[in-house]
């Protein structure tokens, strides 16, 4: 367990880390923005507004949630899996290094792969959105 805490506690560093650095780039980014608005004339403001904010403000949450999603139906069909094909899943008592081996396994596939379809069905979605928007 104290290998597990050491490996939480420098994801947790360096996580804070990255986003401080994150935090001071996007800074920067929208200061440089709002000078080049400053020097926009008041007619063509709309049409620049528009190229600006083209990209799509839905798409970390759609991102996000088929991820979510993904893993959740990974995890559920790991578990069927684990069920149906692991002789002696559901019984209480002492589970053999095979079992728990054979178990681990087909969650973590299976979770992972249901992620890996969740994110690939996001960037299906956001395509076809940009081909709409075009």
């Amino acid at each position: 367990m104290n290998e597990l805490m050491i490996v939480a506690n420098v994801a947790i560093i360096f996580g804070v880390i990255y986003k401080l650095f994150e935090l001071f780039a996007r800074r920067k980014e929208r200061m440089m923005l709002i000078e080049k608005l400053e020097n926009l004339s008041a007619e063509n403001l709309p049409d620049k507004l528009s190229m600006l904010t083209s990209g799509s403000s839905s798409a970390g949450a759609l991102r996000l949630g088929c991820l979510l999603l993904g893993v959740g139906l990974g995890l559920l069909v790991g578990y069927a899996i684990a069920y149906n094909a692991v002789p002696g899943y559901m019984q209480i008592g002492e589970a053999g290094w095979d079992m728990i081996n054979a178990v681990s396994i087909i969650y973590g596939a299976s979770t992972l792969l249901g992620g890996g379809l969740g994110l690939v069905v996001s960037y299906i979605i956001e395509l076809k959105l940009q081909q709409k928007k075009r």
